[in-house]
């Protein structure tokens, strides 16, 4: 399923060393049980990639369309999820994405301002949620890093996601 995660001791390996591959597993598990409804709906997906743990956040579920604010009903998740980083001690980048459809309202001249705006607006939620200023970053990426096709309504809807990118710690020399 579209909301199901791929993150694993599998698919750990590889993310730094045993301790680390450990740490960001259990982390995976805790936001996988947490986050249940909404990965069991699509809202959201956890996976692994090569610069740490990503929480894919979709924009159906946490965004109206063509809005950097975030849906009232959202910030429980995003409270839950701010619970269970504050311990950690990683850094945090948050990720706007967007599909190839070209925005041109009153508040966004482009996929670039929406993307970078729900990052910098989730950035401020976890903050307010408790989270650490100086181990957030925010990033907008416009349509340009894409997990699936822009050519269908499906595919488009995958790319509308902010990332919340747990950054694994690189071993020291």
């Amino acid at each position: 399923p579209a909301g199901a995660s791929s993150f694993s001791s599998q698919s750990a390996a590889g993310l730094g060393d045993g301790g680390e591959q450990e740490v960001l597993t259990s982390l995976a598990t805790q936001i996988e049980h947490t986050l249940a409804p909404e990965i069991a709906s699509g809202d959201v997906a956890v996976r692994s990639s090569a610069e740490g743990l990503i929480i894919s956040l979709r924009e159906i579920g946490f965004f109206d369309s063509g809005s950097d604010k975030i849906k009232p009903g959202a910030a429980a998740a995003f409270a839950r999820i701010a619970e269970i980083l504050q311990p950690t001690t990683n850094h945090i980048r948050i990720e706007g994405h967007t599909d190839n459809v070209p925005i041109h309202n009153p508040r966004f001249f482009s996929n670039w301002d929406l993307s970078s705006a729900r990052a910098t607006a989730t950035v401020r939620l976890l903050i307010g949620d408790g989270l650490s200023p100086e181990r957030l970053a925010a990033a907008g990426y416009s349509e340009y890093h894409p997990v699936s096709s822009n050519s269908t309504p499906d595919g488009r809807a995958l790319n509308r996601r902010v990332d919340i990118v747990i950054v694994r710690r690189h071993a020291a020399p």
